[in-house]
């Protein structure tokens, strides 16, 4: 029996709701998306067209890895992040519509700097480091993950956008990988870094909970150990009045706004995503 782009969406959307999918129309649709390599447009107006029996069959491959949980990204291997397509998969969290602030907040404090020498620590995919770079075409920057796993796709992401000769990719525990400081420093570090507590990880969406890599996301009892160490250790790395940007979890405002060391750190601000939730920090090296 032959079947329709159309009756395909129709039955995976039914599939999808059946296990918990939201928005599972939408989730069917970019699906087959994926199988046909084609875009939404293209969905829309052949919607007569037929399958062949390969297409239904990765198509209903792919419908069964989502109902079980396996985010949409990791199905298709690609995320858009600040207009550019990123490859993802499971050694790499997705990257998200709230990291855009990080962006955002880093371009407008570097603005000034012609050639800014940037740090991003916890690299994974590279999606900020990448963006960056993209966006700043005199700057250079270092990557840090201690995944090497990570650091290979966020290579191939630097080499598909055409930055990877300015960009050094380092495996490094946070700054452990770079020794003691040496040179003038960076202008600019970056992160966003784990920050779930341990004990906060089985309330987290089965998606995020089950499939992306639990050390990107889980930071000690408290969720705050990774920023601590960035906190005492980008300090050695930064020159002085370079700017430290970090983002944050949800409940964690007055945390870390406890842990800043006013004789070390100016608190620039700090940046509410668009759900009004503190989420990016913005700090300057004093001396």
């Amino acid at each position: 029996m032959s079947t329709s782009i159309a009756q395909a969406i129709l039955q995976g959307a039914n599939k999808l709701r059946k296990a918990g999918v939201p928005d599972e129309r939408r989730e069917a649709g970019s699906l087959l998306m994926y199988v046909l390599d084609r875009d939404r447009g293209y969905i829309l107006t052949h919607a007569e067209d037929q399958l062949t029996n390969e297409q239904i069959e990765k198509f209903s491959e792919s419908l069964d890895a989502r109902a079980q949980g396996k985010p949409l990204q990791y199905i298709t291997g690609r995320q858009e992040f600040f207009g550019l397509e990123f490859e993802v998969n499971s050694d790499v969290l997705i990257p998200r519509p709230e990291t855009e602030l990080l962006i955002e907040v880093a371009l407008a404090l570097v603005s000034a700097n012609e050639e800014p020498f940037i740090c991003d620590v916890g690299t994974g995919s590279g999606c900020i480091v990448v963006t960056l770079l993209h966006k700043l075409p005199s700057a250079r920057a270092v990557a840090l993950d201690i995944s090497t796993a990570a650091l290979a796709v966020a290579e191939r992401n630097a080499n598909r956008h055409g930055i990877g000769d300015r960009l050094s990719l380092v495996t490094s525990d946070c700054f452990a990988g770079l020794g003691p400081a040496s040179g003038p420093g960076f202008d600019l570090i970056v992160s966003n870094p784990p920050y779930v507590a341990e004990g906060a990880i089985d309330g987290l969406q089965r998606e995020v909970r089950d499939f992306e890599p639990r050390a990107a996301l889980i930071a000690g009892e408290d969720g705050l150990s990774v920023i601590r160490r960035l906190l005492i250790e980008s300090r050695e790395y930064l020159k002085s009045g370079g700017f430290l940007i970090f983002e944050m979890g949800f409940d964690q405002h007055d945390a870390v706004k406890q842990l800043i060391d006013q004789n070390s750190w100016e608190l620039l601000e700090i940046y509410d995503d668009l759900q009004d939730i503190p989420r990016t920090v913005a700090l300057a090296k004093r001396g």
